[in-house]
């Protein structure tokens, strides 16, 4: 066994410290929101012995922060990166309020991702307090807008993994106890109809519904669905008042795509769409986009290390390629030898379901820590 192996991590003493940061919502497009709980983060980093550099977050999101711990060498180092964005709004807590219920704990966002940035966290601190030095320099990067796409981040994620030799993303592990070595590629569309407005009840057969062209189009749109490249609208809005014909309705669709492509070909198909009649418009706009990462050798060869730690953990370590788009496809794409998928296992992320299974907490903040300990 190895030094990390014995270090005391402590599924209470976690779960007490874990629960502040779940408490604190922080809605993506709250930017002050977020910006509480990156001072929370920011706090707890500089009294681990980090020097903290706050970013200030542009295109109306939150800050960002970005921590380095004192080393002796200025070679690249390992970078830790995660989100403290969640999709769950203000006043979450209510309907999901933090509770512990044998070997679950449940919470707004404490499965995606601040379960998993907090275990990082907490090997760092148990790799200071036994005295074991990491070969590398490590640097935390805390982001704002991940949930969203990180359209405002990316050029920051990217700079600072460009200075890293590796990446290690604690998103939440899989249920098999695996990580994750590659991810799909994404691609997110704004979508606007436009009609003629007229009174619904005086005069309905001289308008034109936005909402009925949009609901047109979302028909054909997950109907263009294949088993190489998906598509799916998750977010509509449309018309003032139930009396009045709408004039425009506005949606958000997603395609997501095992090979980049079949994304691109699913790209250019909905740049392709049109109205279905003369009498509406219809408008497609090609949003922010994750790249495909696909593993490389460097990738599956820090995989493999991991694995090696994982068995003198007393665990198996499955990998493999995961939907759901990360801030890891932008660096794995970048061909920078990236880990993801190395926080807390659960389940139900993104509804009022969200848990984590505790134990992981431990068993995955040893894994961090080997790895933190060993690159």
């Amino acid at each position: 066994m190895t030094d990390f192996a014995a270090l005391p991590f402590d599924v209470d003493t976690m779960l007490a410290g874990l629960r502040p940061w779940v408490e604190c919502e922080s809605p993506t497009w709250d930017a002050a929101a977020v910006g509480r709980m990156m001072d929370m983060a920011s706090r707890e980093l500089i009294v681990a012995g980090a020097r903290v550099e706050r970013v200030a977050g542009r295109m109306g999101f939150g800050d960002c922060v970005r921590a380095t711990f004192p080393h002796a060498s200025s070679e690249p180092g390992i970078l830790i990166m995660g989100h403290m964005d969640t999709v769950h709004p203000m006043g979450t807590l209510a309907k999901l309020p933090w509770r512990r219920d044998g070997a679950r704990c449940y919470g707004p966002g404490i499965y995606d991702m601040k379960g998993g940035n907090y275990l990082a966290l907490e090997a760092i601190r148990q790799l200071a307090r036994a005295g074991i030095a990491t070969r590398l320099p490590v640097t935390v990067l805390f982001t704002s807008d991940e949930e969203v796409g990180s359209p405002s981040t990316r050029d920051l994620i990217e700079a600072e993994a460009a200075r890293h030799e590796f990446v290690l993303v604690p998103e939440p592990g899989k249920p098999d106890n695996g990580v994750v070595t590659g991810r799909y590629a994404i691609a997110r569309f704004n979508l606007e109809t436009t009609g003629r407005p007229s009174h619904a009840g005086a005069t309905l057969s001289s308008g034109r519904s936005a909402i009925r062209e949009m609901a047109k189009q979302i028909v054909r749109i997950d109907e263009m669905t294949t088993e190489d490249c998906t598509f799916s609208v998750g977010v509509v809005h449309g018309g003032q008042w139930v009396n009045c014909v709408a004039t425009t309705c506005t949606a958000e669709a997603l395609s997501m795509a095992k090979r980049q492509e079949d994304l691109d070909r699913g790209v250019a198909a909905m740049l392709a769409l049109r109205p279905s009649g003369n009498d509406v418009q219809f408008k497609v706009e090609r949003g922010v986009t994750r790249p495909v990462w696909e593993p490389d050798a460097k990738c599956l060869a820090l995989y493999e290390h991991s694995r090696g730690l994982a068995k003198d953990l007393g665990f198996d370590l499955p990998h493999g390629s995961s939907g759901g788009g990360s801030d890891g496809n932008f660096t794995g794409a970048m061909g920078i030898p990236t880990l993801d998928g190395l926080g807390v296992q659960g389940a139900n992320g993104h509804t009022l379901e969200e848990h984590i299974l505790v134990e992981s907490l431990v068993r995955r903040g040893r894994l961090m820590a080997g790895l933190l300990a060993t690159l």
